[in-house]
């Protein structure tokens, strides 16, 4: 069995593979829901581990969609909550509500994970199907040969039922059995014939083993066509006839599984798309800065990385640009954090609407904000950072107390060229700085590799 593991306790991980694999099992491992989707790693799965905390989905909030579903592959996939600590009552009531199966410590020994899932992933699909035997229906043997049929297969889990030649139909209509011997002692081929088209009446025709000779190719081709599946020559023999009734079990879970998978990928599409959506919308919700909506510092990080990668590997130019607002402490002192959060708002608002769709603006700190342009030179960098020092500085801020207010804002410039990312900020927030030192309301860039920066353009 496949036991799919997100977490990210890798320690409990390899105790997982070490206490499973050597039993045939196989653990798969992805860090978050989001990874496990991007993986296509659910279907293989027959039971699940999942951290209970996570961002942005925790372990509950994934028990919940998937049991919500009901899906082919979902409704009883068993699934686990990893705690790192002892489950509460509260645990215990959100994991009933969540439809979970119970919890793993991420401290189990081997021993104890052994003893935990053990049973699950070895015996729980055995106990199920444990006095359940395979329905087969015996129709036109003589009764010494469905007897010895019956007999022969009863040890292997399957039930032969030998009704009446007369009542066959009514009785496959009850058992709904997917195996059908057939014999020749009621009409020949002909009445093995009208059986078939009788019982295709009802639906779909079971696997059929005709049982018994027919000499003549042109009855025998009129069989096959009518739907035989198989067939076993007299006098019986048992292996041949397991050998026949194994093909049917394999023929009927094939036929199961092809239903099964196409429900699944018709149910897995939707559910997919629904997924797409709503972890876009947990992206979004996990990179935007709350206060202004621009992306924040997480989302600076992973796209300056990226852009200093796409540097190094194809040149692809990009300008680095710091604002910081001038004096925002006397502004949340004199008019109060309300205002200095409309302050923010509004600036934030400026900032995004004189920028390309190409271009990523972001609230890094406080009052600090980061713009990345990407195929740019430092020279049209540094008019950009202009264009928004002069945008903020002509047009003041009216709060909706009535206050007007003036901000300014300074800016550091810089492109690639450092021999690191951490030197590049420091070298982008140095040329910041500078501008704050001659006076705010400026724009300072700093050259490649050169210290100090230097300023190339400043305000009134």
């Amino acid at each position: 069995m496949n036991l799919l593991v997100i977490s990210r306790h890798d320690d409990l991980v390899e105790r997982l593979r070490m206490a499973f694999e050597g039993a045939g099992h196989r653990i798969i491992q992805a860090g978050d829901p989001l990874e496990a989707l991007a993986q296509d790693a659910w279907g293989e799965a027959q039971v699940l581990l999942v951290d209970s905390g996570g961002d942005p989905m925790d372990g509950y909030r994934l028990c919940r969609l998937l049991r919500g579903e009901a899906r082919v592959l979902f409704r009883n996939l068993p699934i686990f909550l990893i705690l790192d600590h002892a489950p509460t009552e509260q645990d215990q009531r959100t994991l009933q509500e969540a439809q979970g199966d119970g919890f793993i410590a991420a401290g189990h020994t081997i021993q104890q994970l052994l003893n935990h899932l053990g049973p699950v992933l070895a015996g729980s699909s055995a106990s199920r199907e444990e006095g359940q035997r395979l329905p087969i229906l015996a129709v036109g043997l003589h009764a010494g040969l469905a007897q010895k049929a019956r007999e022969m297969l009863h040890h292997y889990a399957m039930e032969v039922h030998s009704p009446p030649t007369r009542n066959a139909v009514e009785a496959q209509r009850a058992l709904k059995a997917p195996v059908l011997l057939l014999g020749l002692s009621a009409g020949g081929v002909e009445g093995a014939l009208v059986m078939l088209s009788h019982l295709r009446e009802q639906g779909r025709l079971p696997y059929t083993i005709l049982v018994g000779q027919v000499k003549h190719e042109a009855d025998q081709r009129r069989l096959l066509l009518a739907g035989i599946s198989d067939w076993v020559q007299l006098p019986l023999s048992a292996p041949r006839v397991l050998h026949a009734c194994k093909r049917a079990i394999e023929w009927m879970h094939a036929r199961r599984i092809q239903t099964e998978y196409e429900s699944a990928i018709h149910d897995l599409r939707e559910r997919r798309s629904m997924l797409e959506i709503e972890a876009a919308a947990l992206r979004n919700e996990v990179l935007t800065d709350p206060l202004t909506e621009l992306l924040n510092r997480r989302a600076f990080d992973q796209n300056l990385d990226h852009a200093v990668r796409q540097w190094e590997r194809h040149r692809r130019a990009f300008v680095l640009v710091l604002g910081d607002v001038d004096h925002f402490k006397l502004i949340n002192d004199r008019f109060g954090h309300p205002a200095g959060d409309e302050v923010l708002r509004q600036m934030a608002a400026r900032i995004r609407s004189a920028l390309r769709k190409s271009d990523l603006a972001f609230r890094i700190g406080g009052e600090e904000f980061a713009v990345l342009l990407t195929e740019t030179s430092l020279k049209a960098g540094a008019e950009v950072a202009n264009k928004l020092r002069r945008r903020i500085d002509e047009d003041p801020i009216v709060l909706p107390a009535g206050q007007t207010i003036f901000p300014t804002m300074s800016f550091g410039v810089g492109g690639p060229g450092a021999p690191t990312l951490s030197a590049l900020m420091d070298q982008v927030d140095k040329a910041l700085y500078q501008a704050k030192s001659l006076g705010r309301n400026r724009v300072v860039v700093s050259n490649e590799g050169e210290y100090p920066p230097r300023a190339v353009s400043a305000g009134n």
